[in-house]
């Protein structure tokens, strides 16, 4: 169950990222530049650090489980219904119009 909710997870990221990438279109007016800075440093040195972890162990085992035989019966009709609708104009295609 957890592997499947970070499955969701991780493809509703990115979906979110592409209909990002895709409703945004910047255009450069200016160039930029960096100023010019002269930088002069001494060498340093990095702290000693001793670091104690864990372990970690992933695996699967399989478990019989008693799951129950249901039927279910549903009366069904066919009914008309009004969905939502939605467009969307990405920002090259606003422009060529």
């Amino acid at each position: 169950m957890r592997t499947g909710s970070i499955v969701a997870l991780v493809a509703a990221a990115a979906v979110v990222i592409g209909v990002g990438a895709y409703m945004i279109d910047f255009d450069v007016t200016k160039e930029g530049s960096l100023p010019d800075v002269d930088v002069s440093v001494e060498g340093g040195e990095m702290p000693e650090v001793d670091a104690e972890v864990g372990s970690v162990e992933v695996g699967t085992k399989t478990e019989e489980v008693t799951v129950p035989d249901v039927d279910v019966e549903v009366d069904t009709k066919e009914a008309e219904v009004t969905l939502p609708d939605i467009e969307v104009t990405p920002p090259d295609e606003k422009n060529d119009s």
